[in-house]
């Protein structure tokens, strides 16, 4: 460096430090932006490039012949119009995650039903027959009066009701009847009637009273089946929001296709022109060769272009059929629909008021809520002792063939008329309460300690404890999604406007250079860069639409209104029922 201007700058380094304050005010006071110590420049640092080893000696590009611009996989001609609408209704009627979505829907309310199998009423039939021989053992357990063996020939027939009720009640109701020969010497009747008729009741009074097993599995499986539900509209509003954003993208790209291939035939339209001007002598041969890279790089882009119409088609078909073999597959998609007009957007406020009400999330959390309150009321109940209450009543009908009291040997005594005859007269009996039986108890059972019982306590407030933080942690995350999509919304609005005036100011400043250049006032390459920039200002905005379509899609979403905007019915997701 040059000592006279390292003089210099040591001069007034100085001076600044002389005029700067010191002392308490120089603590209080701004600090200058150059000390005297570091008024002398340092030396530059020597580079230090790295080792690079020799790969690939002689190594060269191959010559490389493009295919035609095509896509893939696709029929080139004729386009497929595709609107927005049909593109959300073939994605609720056919995208597989949604079908699983909606079948475990389904699922869960025969699992409903299941949980109501509980409190069927069960039917009990037992037809039998029983037939028996034993010895006599003595003269009057014998089947006559020289010791012949007793034969005893018995058909029932018993049948019931019996089942529980959601309040832990558990009830049976059983008759039964018989026919009974017996040829014992002492009997009175032969054959005889017997027949009952019992009824019995056991009503919890501490536990299993209110909730039960089988009360707790119903109430559950009806939450778990609301859970489905808002998990199914919750992956329908997902589904709706990616369908759109693809078909937004897809937009976007053939549009990018559009702008480049203009480009493309304005880089061409130069590159003749500069070939005419070079061979009469008004340009110089490289504006030619300027302008044919710049051909060059257009081709390259809308190649580029096509590769990205391609992938955004293949996802937005993925979202919207189920099977690869789909005709959809061979089709070369086109959006129809109009770009989304900006819409009236509520306050802020109203918007979260909003998505606090719709939201299939938030649902989710009052659902998870009565989940935990549920569990811990059947914890509640099952810490308590077990007391039962059990009553019971039996009629029973008794008739027969009367004998002869000990075939006639002893006595004259016989049977009251009520008690002769056949099994009519053994109902007639039962039914009027001749021989009834009552009883009433209770049953107490408590385990020492009840540990289970109280661990399990334990768990459910833990599980209510959750809930809780789930729900302050989904309602914020709701918070927050509806301010991002707010900010997004605004800011898309306000890059579409900024992006649409550079994008015509950018077209006048491009065809302003092109008549210079046509009056010889400007040159290839400043008409070039024109271009260039018109083409990327025009980028700008078509990504700022875009971006714009995409926030009204996610400001649907968070504020739950995609759902009623797209008419979107739970019988209908995923094609329905099963036929």
């Amino acid at each position: 460096m040059n000592t006279r201007i390292v003089s210099l700058i040591v001069a007034s380094a100085a001076a600044m430090a002389a005029s700067m304050p010191s002392g308490p005010a120089a603590a209080q006071g701004t600090h200058s932006p150059l000390s005297a110590r570091a008024a002398v420049p340092t030396p530059q640092p020597t580079a230090v490039f790295p080792r690079i080893p020799s790969v690939a000696r002689g190594y060269r590009a191959p010559a490389a012949q493009p295919s035609a611009a095509n896509i893939v996989g696709v029929a080139q001609e004729p386009f497929v119009g595709l609107t927005l609408s049909d593109a959300i209704g073939m994605a609720l009627l056919k995208n597989p995650d949604l079908s699983i979505a909606a079948s475990n829907t389904r699922i869960a309310s025969y699992q409903i039903q299941a949980a109501k199998g509980a409190f069927d009423v069960h039917f009990l039939l037992e037809p039998s027959v029983k037939h028996s021989t034993s010895a006599a053992t003595n003269a009057f357990f014998a089947g006559g009066n020289d010791f012949q063996p007793i034969v005893q020939n018995v058909q029932t027939v018993q049948g019931g009701l019996k089942g529980q009720m959601p309040g832990g009640q558990q009830y049976s109701v059983s008759l039964s009847q018989s026919k009974v020969n017996d040829n014992t010497y002492i009997n009175a009747f032969n054959p005889y009637y017997p027949t009952s008729l019992n009824v019995s009741l056991t009503q919890p009074l501490l536990k299993n009273a209110g909730i039960n097993p089988a009360k707790r599995a119903l109430l559950l499986s009806v939450v778990n089946a609301d859970v489905s539900e808002s998990q199914t509209l919750a992956d329908a509003s997902t589904t709706i929001a990616n369908v759109e954003n693809e078909y937004w993208s897809l937009v976007a790209a053939w549009r990018t296709v559009a702008i480049d291939e203009q480009a493309l035939h304005q880089a061409v339209a130069q590159q003749a022109s500069n070939v005419r001007l070079a061979k009469q002598g008004q340009a110089a041969p490289i504006d030619a060769v300027e302008s044919s890279t710049q051909v060059s790089t257009y081709q390259d882009r809308v190649f580029e272009d096509l590769q990205q119409v391609s992938t955004v088609q293949n996802t937005l078909k993925g979202l919207l059929v189920d099977d690869p073999a789909n005709p959809i597959w061979r089709a070369n998609l086109v959006p129809t629909s109009p770009v989304l007009q900006t819409p009236q957007i509520p306050s802020f406020d109203a918007l979260l008021a909003s998505a606090l009400k719709n939201r299939p999330e938030v649902r989710q959390i009052a659902d998870a809520q009565r989940q935990a309150d549920i569990d811990l009321r059947y914890a509640k109940n099952q810490a308590l002792p077990q007391a039962d209450l059990q009553m019971n009543y039996q009629s029973n009908g008794y008739a027969g063939n009367a004998l002869p009291p000990l075939g006639g040997t002893f006595g004259t005594a016989t049977p009251p008329p009520y008690m002769v005859g056949s099994a009519a007269q053994s109902y007639s009996n039962l039914w009027s309460g001749k021989f009834p039986t009552y009883s009433v108890g209770v049953v107490i059972d408590l385990p020492i300690g009840n540990t289970t019982a109280r661990a399990n306590l334990a768990a459910a407030r833990e599980q209510e404890l959750q809930a809780q933080l789930q729900g302050r942690g989904i309602r914020q995350r709701v918070v927050f999604e509806v301010r991002n999509a707010y900010q997004g919304y605004q800011t898309a609005v306000a890059r579409l406007n900024a992006a649409t005036q550079a994008r015509t100011t950018a077209a006048e400043v491009y065809a302003s250079e092109q008549r210079k250049f046509r009056n010889g006032a400007s040159t290839t390459f400043l008409v070039l860069q024109r271009q260039i920039e018109l083409v990327q200002a025009q980028g700008r905005e078509l990504s700022a639409q875009t971006a714009l379509n995409k926030a009204v899609v996610e400001l649907q979403r968070v504020d739950g209104s995609i759902l009623g905007a797209n008419d979107v019915h739970l019988s209908t997701l995923g094609g329905g029922a099963p036929k």
